[in-house]
């Protein structure tokens, strides 16, 4: 999802070996993804603890979104240090392991089949996750700069690394009884807020508030406000593990979902700054859908907000929007700006590994040129209405629109896959 571009890529990148196959990994674990939708439509009118619910979910957490940023941000972190990557053999190692790791995971789910797949999978991630914190770790340890930006990144490792080990613990609880005390489905708001709030949401914000301003070609910059942010989401987190064990009253949630919220509210505030700030007045449709995902930010906090109204008045039952919840999160939020982001990162590093030692030669193309828009502008139509389509009917409960809005999004994992390959698979051309 990040990478870098512009003057600042040319002083410290790391190998695009190591960046590439995690947007392969990644781009074709969201077209599984998507089948799996389009199969399993059917149980999404019913309860969310179902094992292809779960199945879809982690191919989409780990899959998709987690195998893309941990690639990409390993040219991003050098360039945020001003320093080189720490070890690319243990970026291989963390790649290997958690592409073993995930498949395995995800089988354990599909058939509920708690034994040696899924804590092997669980295991192999867990390793995964390790190699990458510490391969980040010495990577700032050895850099003479240190900023905001890859500090949001290292706090966003370590609460991956409690989110994985918590997992793995849950797994290893559907076997030993007394490992926990209570049952899996108990500790899972904690196992999936953690990873949705302090990994992906942390990570997001942190990288994005450096890549948005970039890519706006806009002078706008806040440390101030992001370290605000920064803070405010920590806080929920430690709030939200307080009230859980502690004060467990349903009321109490509010608290840290309000830290939650206003932390976002600055995020989009920053944003909406460096737009405003742009240079470039000409906004092109990467940028856009990226700039919707921040929006699309709010969509599910709202609906928790709603979510927890019910709860405490005991007045509805909540099934339907817990699904749409969860899928407004992974298949919403967190697609539109990998969506976004891969376009606008990926032909740079191709572009890199290309012409690099051929620019003297000619003229080359430029990054922006090397996969079709229109392609991308159909992929965003189709995502868009699939997203929309399948959201609603999680909430009205209709099958109809389940199958409609998971086929729009098959087409949209398609097309998004073609422009991929069509990008990693470019020769050169030299005028």
């Amino acid at each position: 999802m990040f990478a870098v571009t512009g003057d600042t890529a040319s002083i410290k990148t790391t190998s695009y070996k190591v960046v590439l196959p995690f947007y392969i990994y990644g781009a074709v674990s969201f077209m599984i993804a998507a089948v799996l939708l389009f199969l399993s439509d059917y149980t999404f009118l019913s309860h969310y603890f179902q094992p292809k619910i779960l199945a879809i979910t982690h191919i989409m957490a780990l899959g998709w979104a987690t195998m893309i940023i941990l690639g990409a941000s390993h040219q991003l972190v050098p360039v945020l240090i001003e320093g080189k990557l720490h070890s690319e053999k243990l970026a291989w190692l963390s790649f290997y392991l958690a592409a073993f790791g995930i498949p395995l995971l995800v089988y354990g789910f599909y058939e509920f089949n708690m034994g040696a797949p899924a804590k092997w999978g669980g295991r192999l991630v867990a390793l995964a996750i390790i190699c990458y914190l510490i391969n980040i770790f010495m990577s700032m340890k050895n850099s003479k700069r240190e900023n905001v930006h890859a500090v949001f990144i290292f706090a966003a490792v370590l609460w991956l690394l409690f989110t994985v080990l918590l997992g793995l613990a849950l797994v290893y609880n559907f076997t030993f009884l007394n490992l926990l005390p209570y049952d899996s489905l108990h500790y899972l708001p904690v196992h999936a807020h953690t990873g949705i709030i302090g990994w992906f949401l942390l990570l997001v914000i942190g990288v994005g508030s450096r890549l948005i301003p970039m890519f706006l070609i806009s002078k706008y910059t806040n440390p101030r406000l992001l370290w605000k942010i920064f803070w405010l989401i920590n806080a929920a987190l430690i709030f939200y593990f307080l009230i859980f064990y502690f004060f467990p009253e349903r009321a109490n949630i509010f608290i840290p979902s309000i830290l939650i919220l206003a932390a976002i509210i600055m995020f989009i505030f920053y944003c909406a700054q460096a737009y405003k700030h742009r240079l470039r007045k000409q906004v092109d449709e990467q940028v856009k859908i990226s700039l919707l995902s921040v929006g699309m930010i709010l969509l599910p906090l709202l609906l928790l907000l709603v979510i927890l109204s019910l709860m405490i008045s005991k007045s509805g039952d909540e099934t339907e929007l817990k699904l749409a919840y969860g899928f407004m999160i992974f298949f919403g939020w967190l697609t539109a700006i990998i969506l976004g982001m891969t376009f606008k990162t990926l032909p740079f590093i191709v572009w890199n590994k290309v012409y690099r030692h051929r620019s003297s030669l000619g003229k080359t193309p430029n990054p922006k040129d090397m996969f079709s828009h229109s392609v991308f502008n159909v992929m965003s139509i189709f995502y868009l209405a699939g997203f929309v389509l399948f959201a609603a009917g999680i909430m009205t409960s209709q099958f109809l629109l389940l199958k409609t809005g998971a086929v729009l999004l098959i087409a949209a994992a398609a097309l998004y896959n073609w422009n991929v390959f069509k990008v990693i698979t470019h020769k050169p051309k030299i005028k």
